[in-house]
């Protein structure tokens, strides 16, 4: 059985020929399955990750490239963010703190690119720092006309 081809298709149908070899008896082939299943949920949590991080990224150098367009939904989208990130460490706990830091410039050039993109100007911030991402506080502040 091509157990990486399957985990990376289906966990489901994954968990579902696992119980089949158990069924059988074949508890090495189990475990394989297993571990490659385990392996496979990793990668898509990282994924998951990646993604979280570059959308949080991506608002904070909005932000700071337009302050004019700040909002409330700004603030939201960087705490929700900040937030979904938390979550997916606590749900799975080998994403560490230096698996972001592992991620990080990659993660802030396509943030950049995207932010650029969006906003239809270049963004002269070259990096965020892990202060900036996680730490600072972004509040809205109505501007009055």
């Amino acid at each position: 059985m091509n157990w990486q081809t399957l985990a990376s298709d289906s966990h489901y149908q994954t968990l579902v020929a696992i119980e089949h070899e158990l069924q059988q008896g074949n508890v090495a082939e189990a475990t394989l399955g297993l571990e490659e299943l385990l392996e496979a949920s990793t990668r898509s949590a990282k994924r998951a990750l990646r993604s979280q991080l570059i959308r949080l990224m991506l608002h904070i150098i909005k932000w700071k490239t337009q302050p004019e367009k700040q909002t409330r939904s700004s603030t939201a989208s960087i705490y929700n963010a900040r937030e979904e990130i938390q979550d997916l460490q606590q749900e799975t706990p080998s994403l560490t703190d230096a698996v972001i830091k592992e991620l990080w410039a990659k993660s802030f050039l396509a943030a950049k690119l995207a932010a650029e993109g969006e906003m239809n100007k270049d963004a002269s911030l070259t990096t965020l720092t892990w202060e900036e991402v996680f730490e600072e506080n972004y509040t809205y502040r109505r501007k009055d006309k």
